[in-house]
């Protein structure tokens, strides 16, 4: 969600309300979603995955390698640069799971093949939300520090963000 490389510069994945380089104010504009421009291709498999749900996770691999054509696969995967809170990087899968139960990282498939059958491509795997966006961005120093800086333009952009996973879960 950013270029981590290059130490945490904005990418037009990175999420509205992140403070990272060149965007130290957060960023405005919404993210862009590469998995649903990839679906728009409707020959390309599509997955969103994330460490804590393994078994998603593997049923993913197994899809997109039998996929005739091209498969992209997009993993929820936290950098140092995100500011993972509280334990760091020590707790990569909680932090995985936090994202998905929160719906900032929904976990999906799409398989063109099923297309062909007359059946939906599109499978939404985390269909529940287990907690609310907000409690998830307080875990990242990337959200955090904009809090900080300027609550209000944070406390908009986090209603924004809150907004679309409401948005996103509903449709």
């Amino acid at each position: 969600e950013m270029y981590s490389n290059t130490g945490g510069q904005q990418s037009k994945a990175t999420p509205a309300g992140a403070s990272v380089k060149f965007a130290m104010g957060g960023k405005r504009q919404k993210k862009k979603s590469i998995g649903e421009m990839f679906m728009t291709y409707e020959h390309v498999y599509v997955a969103s995955v994330a460490l804590s749900n393994q078994s998603q996770v593997l049923q993913a691999m197994v899809e997109a390698d039998k996929h005739s054509g091209p498969s992209i696969l997009i993993a929820y995967a936290p950098c140092i640069q995100q500011g993972v809170r509280p334990q760091g990087l020590n707790d990569m899968v909680d932090e995985c799971k936090f994202a998905v139960d929160s719906g900032y990282w929904p976990l999906y498939r799409y398989d063109p093949e099923l297309a062909k059958e007359s059946k939906n491509p599109f499978i939404l795997d985390s269909k529940k939300l287990r907690k609310d966006v907000t409690s998830f961005l307080q875990r990242e120093s990337r959200f955090i520090n904009l809090r900080k800086k300027d609550p209000k333009i944070a406390e908009t952009l986090w209603e924004h963000m809150n907004n679309d996973v409401h948005h996103r879960m509903e449709h």
